[in-house]
């Protein structure tokens, strides 16, 4: 983990322990989606890795604390969610997971835990007394996510939110005997709240291990409130977009990303960065990330279809395309825009003008289409289109569909 860079912070001991016996340490999930993000992956990362060398590693998925809220990170007051919400996210997440951790596993199999299931018929009179008084209030202000509230206006549900993070460790400790909590670097004063209660209601001992945040090229953290997230579900975020992602990773970034996101070894991660620095342009590191994150979250046949979309999209000829029926074209290029219109809506050839406007709704006026044409950024079909282009049926790669790009990033599909 140290050379991973997935280290950020440790209590005392908390290496020291993982290095003499196997231990049981847990991670746990945000249910405010039915999806996990690569910003969970990060810090779920350190519990896979730590199945991997022998200790075994418990998900907790957050039923209880979904509905309170973490104000860890955050500037305003979350909703409250639904049980019927939360439940379906549940479900989600643990499916999920299964794709990284090992279940099967009789040494040091995972396991899935809801803390709802030990907070539904805790009452507040009980928890305040068994509790709440092993903390003090200056104790609880004295945290980042706390203080970094104060001013904005923090709710007396999000104040308590660390109390009951801090006792699902101490839950965890007490049943499981596990001594350890993972996360990231934005929890530790939730996290070293479960070391302290556990300290306090019985003179025990337990240790928290932190990763960094990651974060994106432009220094935003991956999370389900930041715009443009990276989601795990398909339906979230395509394969062929997650595979687009990485790939677009820059020079700067792609040695961090992957030491943390993938299993490649320090000789094979340095191998592929002397690549990177010899040949920039071939893009041997982000090819290298984009392929083993890609068949990790997705699955190795899911990959294969995103670098046949990719082959496709930019390099592929018009014979390529020919290959494809309209179902495969569609599965292959998921994720780019999508025009339809209606076969027969013309018997001859109209003004390529036409077609980008009242045809496909691509552009919302004739100037604008005009401008992109006379800029030379406009192909159909691989092929560059002039003002005097016109467009009929013959287009229609298989009489159904035709590709249609602006500039090198820009790709419509159009569907008749």
């Amino acid at each position: 983990m140290k050379w991973r860079g997935m280290l950020h912070d440790s209590m005392p001991g908390s290496l020291e322990l993982m290095a003499k016996e196997s231990i049981t340490g847990y991670w746990g999930a945000d249910p405010t989606s039915d999806s996990l993000h690569v910003g969970n992956l990060a810090s779920m990362m350190l519990l896979i890795h730590s199945q991997r060398f022998g200790h075994k590693p418990i998900l907790l998925v957050g039923g209880a604390t979904g509905l309170v809220g973490d104000p860890s990170g955050k500037k305003s007051e979350r909703p409250l969610m639904r049980l019927e919400e939360l439940n379906h996210n549940l479900t989600s997440i643990k499916a999920q997971a299964s794709r990284f951790l090992d279940f099967e596993s009789k040494h040091n199999g995972a396991l899935v835990v809801n803390n709802y299931e030990w907070f539904k018929d805790f009452n507040l009179f009980d928890f305040l007394r068994q509790v709440g008084k092993h903390i003090t209030v200056n104790y609880m202000l004295a945290k980042d996510s706390v203080k970094n509230r104060m001013e904005d206006g923090l709710s007396y549900t999000e104040f308590t939110y660390q109390l009951i993070q801090g006792y699902d460790f101490y839950h965890l400790w007490k049943h499981y005997g596990c001594k350890l909590q993972y996360g990231g670097s934005d929890q530790w004063g939730n996290m070293t709240t479960g070391t302290e209660l556990i300290r306090r209601m019985a003179g025990g001992e337990a240790y928290v291990i932190t990763c960094p945040l990651i974060t994106k090229a432009d220094g935003t953290k991956f999370g389900k409130s930041e715009g443009g997230n990276v989601w795990l579900d398909p339906a979230k975020t395509s394969p062929y977009k997650f595979y687009q992602f990485w790939l677009n990773a820059a020079d700067a970034e792609v040695e961090r990303y992957l030491k943390v996101f993938t299993f490649l070894s320090q000789e094979e991660i340095t191998d592929t960065m002397t690549k990177l620095i010899a040949d920039p342009s071939a893009r041997a590191a982000q090819k290298k990330l984009a392929a083993e994150l890609t068949a990790l979250v997705h699955g190795r046949s899911e990959l294969e279809k995103a670098m046949v979309a990719t082959n496709l999209l930019f390099k592929g000829g018009i014979e390529d395309l020919k290959k494809l029926s309209t179902a495969e074209m569609k599965e292959i290029f998921e994720g780019i825009p999508v025009h339809t219109c209606q076969k027969g809506m013309w018997d001859t050839e109209i003004s390529l003008l036409d077609f980008l406007t009242t045809i496909t709704g691509m552009y919302g006026s004739k100037g604008e289409a005009r401008k992109m044409i006379q800029q030379g950024g406009l192909k159909l079909n691989r092929e560059k289109l002039t003002l005097e282009s016109g467009v009929d049926q013959s287009h229609f790669i298989n009489g159904s569909f035709l590709l249609l790009e602006q500039g090198k990033d820009k790709k419509y599909l159009v569907i008749a």
